[in-house]
């Protein structure tokens, strides 16, 4: 072969790799999401931090909306999910930048502070600060902002809704009565139930964590915006924008917005508060007996050494012994169980609904919440109050109260006024971030509650009911 025939095939040659190196990055620039994705470590590990929306434990099971939806993620791509929770949000960026992590399942704030450090991707949120006020008041609604003039408005102290509050008061030339409160003392969670109870007249919120809310307060009106609206959502690193882009392309899919609209409505939407403790007076004991079931609370509270009108208490005040009935959470039964923690103890989702099963079920699982808490609590009698709680929370709650309690000068073998208070400081994100507390975010209120009215219909049945 000639030098000129052999620099000619080697032109060509070259062209023709060139060409098709070319194509390649086209072609893999057209189909980041599927390629990327299928290029990616089996492990996905992802940074979010605890809170109401975002991941939290309750009964022992990890909840959250992003959590879920980023778990969906993992799931249909095929990958594990590995969970870094962060302390704070600097910190879960800081994460994303070392390359800890490869996103960001928390909604960071869309704004020039971040963008140089996060890319956004998948479905934005948009939130704006609202008003929380009682549908009802004798002073009537407040639909625009001006007529806040006049008015008293709570709100912690030195936070934006503080910041806002004082600028709206100047924007509108003075007369709102703003009242700033420590948030040592009340927090956010706080003021909503004090504007659901009467106990104070208004204050101000974020949007999503104002429809949290009212899945538990369905008399508060949350309509009224008075701030500009804020994007947020998930993030990648600067280097990832291929991944950036095809999270966004799941999150469009026909499965993946199913999903998010079931989670929406999950967290944001359904009641949270059924009115079951309220309507406890409506149980009639003249009759000589508590429930159809008083031969099973015999049976199975008497096998784990438990005062079976306590057991048939708590039945009444998770279900009102209505075994068709599933909590927003997914708990079920007349005892109301996580359907992880009924696995545990042999029961599948058809058993989980057997009454006799489900009582053995939350009989057992009394007997190991008393195994856990009797070196930490020496009275047997207070250490009821103790299991009873941490039926209705989980363990890992109470063990971070009694925690809490004992760092902040609180008896942490008495549960009224003490570790009840500890358990209420949970939903303070620094105390719930403070490493003392080992399993994040929790609303206290509801199962500070739940003990009280188990135990005010317990002292009832106790008078009425032989043993």
């Amino acid at each position: 072969m000639n030098s000129a025939l052999l620099n000619t095939n080697l032109r060509s040659f070259i062209l023709l790799s060139v060409t098709l190196f070319l194509i390649s990055c086209s072609n893999r620039d057209n189909s980041a999401s599927d390629s990327h994705f299928n290029t990616l470590p089996d492990t996905l590990r992802v940074g979010t931090l605890y809170s109401p929306t975002s991941y939290f434990i309750y009964r022992e099971e990890t909840m959250g909306y992003d959590y879920d939806l980023v778990k969906r993620l993992a799931q249909d791509k095929g990958m594990v999910l590995r969970l870094e929770v962060a302390p704070s949000l600097q910190r879960v960026i800081e994460m994303l930048d070392s390359g800890e992590i490869d996103l960001i399942a928390y909604e960071v704030p869309i704004t020039k502070e971040y963008r140089s450090k996060v890319i956004p991707c998948g479905i934005e949120s948009i939130t704006s600060q609202v008003l929380v006020q009682p549908k009802k008041s004798k002073e009537g609604l407040i639909s625009d902002v001006t007529q806040l003039v006049g008015r008293t408005v709570y709100v912690e102290k030195d936070s934006k809704y503080h910041h806002r509050m004082e600028n709206l008061n100047e924007e509108l030339g003075g007369g709102i009565e703003i009242i700033p409160i420590n948030k040592d003392t009340l927090i956010t969670e706080d003021l909503i139930a004090m504007v659901s109870r009467k106990e104070i007249p208004l204050t101000i919120v974020d949007s999503d964590i104002a429809r949290l809310n009212k899945t538990y307060f369905n008399d508060l009106d949350i309509t009224l915006q008075i701030s500009f609206e804020q994007r947020a959502a998930w993030g990648v690193a600067p280097g990832m924008k291929w991944l950036a882009d095809s999270i966004t392309e799941w999150m469009a899919e026909e499965q993946p917005r199913k999903t998010r609209d079931a989670l929406l409505k999950r967290y944001f939407e359904k009641s949270k508060s059924d009115g079951s403790y309220r309507l406890r007076f409506s149980l009639d004991l003249s009759r000589g007996y508590i429930s159809p079931f008083d031969n099973l609370f015999k049976k199975y509270a008497g096998e784990v050494n438990w005062d079976w009108r306590l057991l048939a208490s708590q039945g009444y005040c998770e279900s009102h012994f209505d075994s068709t009935q599933v909590s927003w959470a997914g708990a079920r039964g007349i005892m109301q169980l996580m359907p992880s923690v009924a696995r545990a103890y042999g029961l599948d989702e058809h058993t989980i609904v057997n009454n006799e099963q489900n009582i053995y079920a939350a009989s057992r699982i009394i007997q190991s919440l008393s195994r856990i808490l009797t070196p930490k609590v020496s009275d047997p009698e207070e250490r009821k109050k103790f299991i009873v709680a941490a039926y209705n929370s989980g363990i890992a709650h109470i063990l971070d109260a009694i925690a809490i309690a004992r760092k902040y000068g609180l008896d942490p073998e008495k549960w009224d006024g003490q570790v009840e208070s500890a358990l209420l400081m949970k939903s303070n994100p620094d105390v719930y971030n403070d490493p003392v507390c080992k399993y994040g975010y929790f609303r206290g209120r509801q199962t500070c509650e739940y003990v009280r009215q188990v135990y005010e219909l317990y002292n009832d049945v106790r008078k009425q009911i032989p043993s």
